[in-house]
């Protein structure tokens, strides 16, 4: 098996959430917490490395991405593109939240 790196851009959030830090792309549908904004990169880091170096070792790495919408074009995969990323308002009616 030939050796080398999968390389790829993906869309990554990072937000806090009480005293802890959430990354997540939608890309993986992956996410990781840290204590502060580097602990939180460096961790999703280890989860994204961690996540591929699974699925390429169950041989399940088109299927996995082909299902999280992944396209291969010329023998290299891209996530989908992430159109907007929005704050949405929205009325929920008083009788739904309790």
């Amino acid at each position: 098996m030939k050796k080398g790196f999968l390389e790829v851009k993906l869309p990554v959030s990072i937000f806090k959430e009480g005293k802890h830090f959430i990354a997540y792309t939608t890309a993986l549908d992956l996410s990781t917490s840290g204590k502060s904004f580097e602990d939180v990169k460096q961790r999703f880091d280890e989860a994204v490395t961690i996540f591929f170096e699974e699925i390429i070792k169950k041989g399940t790495l088109e299927d996995i991405l082909t299902e999280l919408g992944w396209r291969k074009i010329a023998r290299e995969w891209s996530p989908p593109p992430v159109i907007a990323h929005e704050a949405e308002e929205f009325k929920i009616p008083l009788a739904a939240v309790r």
